[in-house]
């Protein structure tokens, strides 16, 4: 960060900064039951695609959505419900400031992510839960074959 503060300093900091570096300005802060939750040491973090996250501030206070995309050239983020019509009728969605936005539910699909947040036993946790699901299923399925299997050549003989 440039150590001036002067406004003029900083806005020209942040119009010519690296796309690097714009990535720090998108962070959003996080819910407190979902900091406490996840066991979050940081207040904020950086917004990713999937995050659940809540508008607080401006006309479209309290609209809840998924983010869809993220823009750093712009600094804006851009969600599922957040929907505006053009003059021909074509949707499209309505970019929103990362700092009018706060964290209700985290995408940790993404391993690295969930790493560099501290939730490596959240991730698996997850990955626990889909392996037996996928365990029971796959039994389930082998338990119906050796039910009908039987069935089958008894009724053709």
């Amino acid at each position: 960060m440039i150590k001036s503060s002067k406004p003029r300093k900083q806005r020209l900091f942040r119009y010519n900064a690296p796309m690097h570096t714009r990535q720090h300005f998108v962070h959003a802060h996080v819910d407190k039951a979902l900091r406490e939750k996840m066991q979050l040491k940081r207040r904020a973090i950086q917004l990713a695609t999937g995050d659940t996250v809540k508008v607080m501030s401006g006309s479209k206070r309290g609209t809840i959505g998924k983010v869809t995309r993220v823009n750093l050239r712009t600094g804006r983020i851009f969600m599922d419900s957040l929907m505006k019509k053009n003059a021909k009728g074509k949707e499209f969605n309505v970019g929103v400031s990362s700092g009018c936005v706060y964290i209700t539910d985290l995408n940790l699909s993404d391993k690295v992510r969930a790493s560099r947040l501290g939730l490596k036993q959240e991730v698996k946790r997850q990955e626990k839960n889909i392996q037996e699901t996928a365990a029971k299923t796959t039994a389930g399925a082998l338990e119906k074959k050796a039910d009908g299997g039987p069935a089958k050549n008894e009724a053709r003989g």
